[in-house]
């Protein structure tokens, strides 16, 4: 509980300190289109009579309108959105839940005072942490690590002493897996699934009663209830049980497909350029370059060296580096610290053959990673007491400057040229300007792919502030037509405008 406050009161001020941020990457739209739906009661959306004015990245409008997502951080974020009427407190809250799950998986894996250690390093953690874009951004991250440690809590302290709720807390974590990282979460769940069941047929495994009713029944039960309820989703979102809205949008906006060895889908009909120019830059630069080679060992090694920066900067992997000769011989005999190896390996071999890649696509991950690093630092520790609580505290103490650097600076940085700021202005002043209103964006030649104006409320007639893009004369008199009540305002975007500004729109229907 102690972790879990630190997490959510540290993510909340920090957030409060640099300010809460404004969605800047195409994903945080759609993830907060899925929150303003959950929030209102719904699971989805209609489409809308105008929808091909609204189409975005990331977001379908055919056979209804939402998220591609998988719907937990959708969920997280619209209880934030509940809550408070802020997502981003939604965010706070998943990554206390992180922290505070890491922790309590660190106790069945260390001794509890080096559990403790490691949920304090989880909350000060300079990119997964506080500070992190896990935690300022809703992007995501944390719900699936909080998946993760579920899982691995769970294993290790159903084999010392079967409980129905450890077995509960295993389908839970499996459960927010499915909902959050689905294609890593399953390659996470692998292993742990065959040490389970290698230990229930063991001869010092439970007896075949006992597995029924303090494992396996209780897991089936929540995982059964929870493929219900994402068959609900699907059907609802998609039409069918089995199509994930995911590939829904896959197949009509995207010809780059999910892993790099498939062959890319055939190009889609486009409405609008600069969708167009968003899959053909992604198509190029994510799939295409990798396909050869040198162009996937080019690639994927700066993302083995992210991935690497990301967990293990600002001295987190200095424990594991000296002690690795120490530790090579240790876990090849000690099967639970081999268990991390090779869930790790497995998660991120099968990141590396993704076409696309982010960071938190390997969440489920960071719990074992946190072993791993404790681990190390025992061992240090236990080698050379001195030196090793020195290495502790000096992690401890970088952590906490570059958690106190990075809210500075941010702090102290003007934001105010930045689009995402200025299309946050442009919403403020006409929600505080009378009437409701419409606003058509054209884009410039050279305008950026990834600066995306065209995001809307789960709700589009309700909206206050509409956002459309311009079409033909005639689709765009339909478009007045139909918002015949509403303000029209134009607004043209291109790469170096520093502060595009509204203008009344100058058509009018006949």
């Amino acid at each position: 509980m102690l972790i879990g406050l630190l997490g959510f009161g540290g993510s909340a001020t920090v957030g409060l300190f640099i300010g809460i941020p404004e969605p800047y990457v195409h994903d945080e739209f759609s993830y907060l289109l899925a929150a303003d739906t959950f929030a209102h009661g719904r699971l989805t959306n209609p489409t809308h009579p105008m929808w091909a004015h609204f189409e975005s990245l990331h977001i379908i409008h055919t056979p209804t309108y939402m998220s591609k997502y998988p719907p937990a951080q959708g969920l997280v974020l619209a209880v934030g959105q509940v809550i408070s009427g802020k997502a981003i407190v939604g965010v706070w809250m998943s990554v206390g839940l992180m922290c505070a799950a890491i922790c309590w998986m660190l106790y069945a894996w260390v001794p509890a005072s080096w559990a403790l250690l490691g949920g304090f390093l989880a909350v000060i953690h300079p990119n997964l942490g506080i500070t992190g874009y896990w935690a300022q951004s809703y992007f995501g991250g944390a719900v699936a690590a909080t998946g993760g440690a579920l899982v691995a809590g769970g294993l290790r302290r159903i084999m010392r002493r079967p409980r129905i709720r450890h077995a509960l807390l295993i389908a839970i974590g499996l459960a927010v897996l499915a909902n959050s990282r689905p294609y890593e979460g399953l390659l996470f769940s692998l292993p742990a699934g065959a040490v389970l069941l290698r230990w229930m047929i063991s001869r010092n495994g439970p007896t075949l009663g006992a597995s029924t009713r303090l494992i396996v029944l209780p897991i089936f039960v929540v995982l059964a209830i929870t493929g219900m309820g994402m068959g609900l989703y699907n059907s609802h979102v998609t039409g069918s049980i089995f199509r994930m809205p995911y590939m829904v949008y896959e197949e009509t906006y995207s010809r780059a497909p999910i892993f790099l060895w498939q062959k890319p889908r055939p190009a889609p009909i486009y409405r609008h350029e600069i969708i167009r120019q968003f899959d053909e830059e992604m198509f190029d630069s994510g799939y295409a370059k990798r396909r050869s080679i040198s162009g996937f060992l080019s690639g994927k090694k700066e993302t083995f060296r992210g991935l690497l920066d990301f967990y293990m900067g600002n001295l987190f992997a200095l424990p594991l580096v000296v002690m690795l000769p120490i530790m090579i011989p240790w876990v090849l005999r000690n099967r639970w610290a081999l268990f991390p190896l090779v869930t790790c390996s497995i998660v991120v071999v099968g990141f590396l053959i993704e076409t696309f890649d982010g960071m938190h696509y390997v969440a489920p991950i960071t719990g074992l990673i946190f072993v791993s690093i404790l681990q190390a630092m025992r061992l240090w520790r236990w080698r050379d007491r001195v030196t090793g609580q020195f290495v502790i505290l000096l992690i401890i103490s970088v952590s906490i400057y570059s958690l106190v650097r990075f809210s500075y600076h941010t702090m102290k940085k003007d934001h105010s040229a930045d689009w995402r700021q200025q299309r946050a202005r442009i919403v403020q002043n006409l929600e505080q300007t009378p009437g409701r209103h419409l606003v058509i964006v054209s884009y410039g030649p050279k305008h950026d792919v990834h600066a995306e104006w065209v995001y809307n409320k789960s709700d589009i007639d309700a909206a206050r502030v509409v956002w459309g893009r311009d079409m033909s004369k005639t689709e765009n008199d339909e478009l007045l037509a139909y918002f015949r009540d509403r303000q029209v305002w134009q607004l043209n975007v291109d790469w170096g405008d520093p502060s595009p500004k509204l203008q009344p729109y100058p058509r009018k229907v006949q």
